[in-house]
């Protein structure tokens, strides 16, 4: 049997997925990502061979994509995320027109076509506002785990606006508040409301085309998905693992190389 293997290397965590010839998905793993990037896949390779019971060399093909793509020695061609996280958008949601990445560094609203190729695109890399690393930062000034603030939200009273774009002032923004008396539970929705005001400012530069489908890890905070629903009055599609669909996509588009 042959395999495929997508590493998605990004800013703040390093992703592997391994799939058949099939298309199937076998396993994935998620790693904070490292100085030294083919040193940490080496190790989370062989950790999905023993997973797997597989050699390497069945691996026949890695692609690499992501922040760190091109530091990857052992991958056999380097894709962009952009196009990996429209194929595997595609792959879990074939409706998809849309798809709304945030990842640990920036965010990204993406075109694709019917067969998950991007024909256009927009994002915010010019500051982490509204990216994964800010709801980390607000997290640990809340201190609040990051798996928990979609309860917090969940428990708002009512709502408020974090007016401040600036990571650093936002955060002087939510210590105020704190101060205040505030609760932590309607500052946390004031901050995913900040994050949906953000992505909706992305959206309305590129345009929206239904289906929408969601991925990155920032995906996995409920808060953070309701709010932006509610901000395009539309449902999200968000993968079981949504901060393994650039892997994911990477992986399929090396299956596309092989068949070639």
């Amino acid at each position: 049997m042959e395999y495929l293997l997508g590493v998605d290397l990004g800013s703040r965590s390093t992703k592997c997925v391994i799939i058949d010839r099939n298309c199937k998905f076998l396993s994935g793993l998620c790693r904070t990502s490292d100085t030294d990037p083919d040193k940490l896949v080496n190790t989370m390779i062989e950790e999905l061979l023993t997973q797997l019971n597989i050699k390497r060399e069945d691996i026949k093909y890695i692609v690499s994509t992501g922040y760190g793509r091109e530091s990857l020695i052992c991958s056999d061609k380097k894709i962009t995320e952009i196009t990996c996280h429209g194929a595997g958008a595609n792959h879990f949601f074939p409706g998809t027109g849309t798809v709304i990445d945030i990842g640990g560094q920036d965010s990204k609203i993406i075109s694709i076509n019917e067969k998950g190729k991007p024909f256009d695109f927009v994002m915010n890399d010019k500051c982490a506002a509204g990216t994964g690393k800010f709801i980390e930062m607000m997290s640990r000034t809340l201190n609040v785990p990051l798996e928990d603030l979609a309860e917090y939200d969940e428990r708002a009273k009512k709502n408020i606006s974090i007016n401040s774009i600036c990571t650093v002032f936002a955060e002087s923004e939510v210590i105020s508040l704190m101060a205040e008396k505030e609760s932590k539970e309607n500052i946390i929705r004031g901050l995913h409301r900040g994050v949906a005001e953000r992505t909706l400012g992305l959206v309305e530069r590129v345009g929206m085309r239904p289906e929408v489908t969601m991925t990155g890890g920032v995906a996995r905070n409920r808060g953070v998905v309701r709010a932006i629903e509610r901000s395009l009055n539309i449902k999200l599609n968000v993968p079981e693992e949504p901060e393994l669909t650039g892997a994911f996509g990477a992986a399929i588009l090396g299956l596309r190389k092989l068949n070639n």
